[in-house]
């Protein structure tokens, strides 16, 4: 699957660090997203300095819309995590062309696998080729408490 799905016209797609509002996606992980209640400030700060980025902006703004990051070596894994998309955006396709775009950004590097962890968007997920495990009992998870 090659397709990237079309972003919402006065959209644009970024992965300059530098646009990133950390405040804004602080606050909507932190106070929105199940994973991530309660993050703090300088961790996700540390999530977002050692992560690539990816940012959708309103064109006209430059208002952050959108959020994604990937934790990657660039070469052999990659991890989708921390995808949100502010309420006032939602349903316009804004998430699934940001994760389209992430998968094309990542397409050339290589990478044969591009884990993900999710509790209620399977199906935005699944039409962008993304699917369960096949082997899952190969995989482990080591838990710090």
């Amino acid at each position: 699957m090659t397709d990237i799905p079309p972003l919402a016209e006065g959209y644009e797609i970024s992965t300059d660090p530098h646009r990133v509002d950390r405040e804004r996606v602080h606050r909507w992980l932190s106070t929105d997203a199940y994973w991530a209640i309660g993050r703090p400030r300088e961790k996700q700060d540390q999530a977002i300095d050692g992560s690539l980025n990816f940012g959708v902006y309103e064109a006209v703004s430059g208002e952050q819309v959108a959020y994604a990051r990937v934790v990657t070596d660039r070469a052999t894994f990659a991890w989708l995590c921390d995808v949100y998309v502010d309420p006032s955006v939602r349903g316009k396709g804004i998430g699934t062309a940001l994760v389209g775009a992430v998968r094309e950004h990542l397409r050339p590097s290589g990478i044969k696998r591009m884990l993900l962890a999710t509790h209620d968007a399977h199906g935005v997920y699944e039409k962008l080729g993304f699917a369960p495990l096949e082997k899952p009992d190969q995989w482990m998870a080591l838990y710090f408490q």
